[in-house]
């Protein structure tokens, strides 16, 4: 489809005005409940972190809770006399080791700071002075103390819960040592992803608890400075380059700090997989819009070009038979004016022929060359007439006759008179008619005229050694026989083409031709009811289409 600059532009324009209106409402929709997803689900994900952080804060403060009443009850319930009986305090250390295997060791430590008695596997530490230590004081000064995570005399990560008691003038301490891998499986119990982490930090932020991740238990996890605060807070912390989200709460009953870690990348995979759909989905929409914009844009560009082509040919058929009515009124005017002088010319002629028949003429010595002479004049005489009898056709003057006339046998006529020019340049006719060819109401000289001036043509433009096909057919939709005449001749250029039918125009040399062959073959074409077109590229021959309707019988 040929199509200029202004079609390109307008194709261009409803493109993206369509595209525009499509696809703004489109992305504006596709953002808004990405975004409204996004915050439903990063608050769906906090909400999770808040209450496990809530709920394992509770479970760790529970746990030492019931490890210090668990101690208070046991210290209340029985004297120091009671401990002092052989094995009593090792049967109560194995009742609770039953309950829970983290008891590492049971002690009694007297008001001047010594073990008294000892249960467990460290033997040594019963000659152990504990006066001088923090907790000691601690316990003396509160009734009962928690420690830290410790290596202690042990060298063993534990802590301690230790509970004080008065007795008369007596005061006595009963210590329980706890194995801090207790901390590991309360706080990692439910892991987090891949990524995820929970631990335990004091005041100065050195772990309570084995981190999945970084420093080992006992070493510094920096997650900055926090006053105590009520409740869980959620913060999005920076760990080696890469962004978190914490969930942070401090214990009720010993001033450390809950961690837990959450990869947001894991946690917003969900979201990430909701992006990718709704990407998926626009990029669809996207296609399948730009595919229908695209479509249904050519296909109007297309009926629009179509309409323009339309208009176009009827003001080409318009132009050309506003010049071939002009054309017809002066080639009128001029063979009136021709046919004057040649009656006169004629007449004289006549006139002259007769004087030859006196005998003082005939005996001249140039009678032979007046009786040539005169006949060469009355012979030109009438070539002119018929030269001007066919403009007055051109003109419409002289309406055609119709006839039935057999199309084949009017191209085989046609072709005897130029049979001996077309032999003399190496030119081969071929024809090839169809058998039983139906006839059509035309005028038979009239044709002939026209297949003379097509084929005389090709011969020219054929100049030597080439060919020229002549078919003949009837076709049923519509009605009408098609003569095909096709040469091997140089072609038409294409800018031509439209111009190849107008009055005076020549693709022969100067002095060669008059330009009105195909003008006058295009009108009597016309005349007869008839079209006639050409086909040609530069360097493939030319091909002429004349089409004739059929009798209507």
């Amino acid at each position: 489809m040929i199509e200029g600059s202004g079609y390109t532009k307008l194709r261009v324009k409803m493109i993206l005005t369509t595209l525009g209106f499509s696809l703004i409402p489109l992305l504006i929709l596709g953002y808004t409940i990405y975004r409204q997803f996004e915050a439903a689900h990063t608050s769906k994900v906090i909400q999770h972190l808040s209450h496990l952080t809530e709920n394992k804060r509770r479970t760790i403060d529970l746990f030492l809770n019931e490890r210090l009443s668990q101690l208070m009850a046991i210290a209340y319930t029985h004297k120091l006399e009671y401990f002092l009986e052989g094995g009593t305090l090792e049967r109560v250390f194995t009742l609770m080791q039953a309950r829970s295997k983290y008891y590492i060791d049971l002690g009694i430590i007297d008001q001047n700071g010594n073990h008294v008695v000892y249960t467990g596997p460290y033997q040594a530490i019963r000659t152990a002075n504990y006066k001088d230590e923090e907790w000691f004081h601690q316990v003396q000064a509160k009734g009962f103390y928690i420690s830290d995570v410790f290596l202690g005399r042990r060298n063993y990560p534990h802590f301690i819960i230790a509970v004080g008691r008065r007795d008369g003038d007596k005061t006595w301490i009963l210590r329980a040592t706890i194995d801090s891998d207790i901390f590991d499986s309360l706080v990692q119990s439910d892991q987090l992803g891949v990524n995820g982490d929970a631990f335990l930090l004091n005041a100065d932020n050195v772990l309570q608890s084995k981190p999945r991740f970084g420093p080992k238990l006992l070493g510094r996890m920096d997650l900055g400075s926090y006053a105590r605060f009520p409740g869980v807070r959620t913060e999005i912390i920076n760990v080696d380059g890469k962004p978190f989200i914490f969930g942070l709460a401090w214990l009720d009953n010993k001033n450390w700090m809950l961690a837990i870690r959450d990869d947001p990348t894991e946690e917003l995979l969900p979201l990430a997989h909701a992006r990718s759909l709704v990407w998926l989905i626009l990029a669809g929409g996207f296609l399948l819009i730009a595919g229908g914009t695209i479509v249904t844009s050519n296909t109007i560009i297309t009926q629009l070009v179509r309409a323009e082509k339309e208009k176009a040919s009827l003001n080409a058929s318009l132009t050309q038979s506003s010049k071939m009515a002009s054309l017809g009124k002066m080639a009128a005017g001029v063979a009136h004016e021709i046919n004057n002088p040649l009656a006169i010319i004629k007449e004289k002629a006549g006139w002259m022929r007769d004087l030859l028949g006196e005998e003082d003429i005939k005996a001249s010595p140039n009678f032979k060359e007046f009786e040539d002479a005169i006949a060469k004049i009355e012979y030109h005489v009438t070539r002119a007439k018929d030269v001007t009898h066919r403009l007055l056709g051109f003109a419409r003057r002289m309406d055609p006759i119709h006839e039935d006339v057999n199309i084949n046998e009017v191209i085989s006529q046609t072709i005897t008179f130029l049979q001996n020019e077309a032999r003399y340049r190496a030119i081969e006719i071929h024809t090839g008619f169809q058998k039983d060819l139906p006839f059509v109401a035309s005028d038979s000289a009239q044709l002939q005229q026209v297949f003379l001036n097509i084929i005389d043509n090709a011969i020219d433009a054929i100049g030597k050694d080439g060919h020229i096909h002549i078919r003949t057919m009837a076709v049923h939709d519509p009605n009408e026989v098609i003569i095909t005449i096709k040469d091997s001749g140089p072609g038409i250029p294409r800018e031509k083409l439209d111009k190849i039918f107008d009055p005076f125009f020549t693709t022969k040399k100067v002095g060669e031709g008059t330009g009105l062959g195909l003008t006058i073959s295009f009108s009597i074409v016309q005349k007869l009811g008839g079209q006639i077109k050409v086909e040609s590229e530069e360097g493939q021959g030319a091909t002429f289409i004349i089409s004739l309707p059929l009798n209507k019988d």
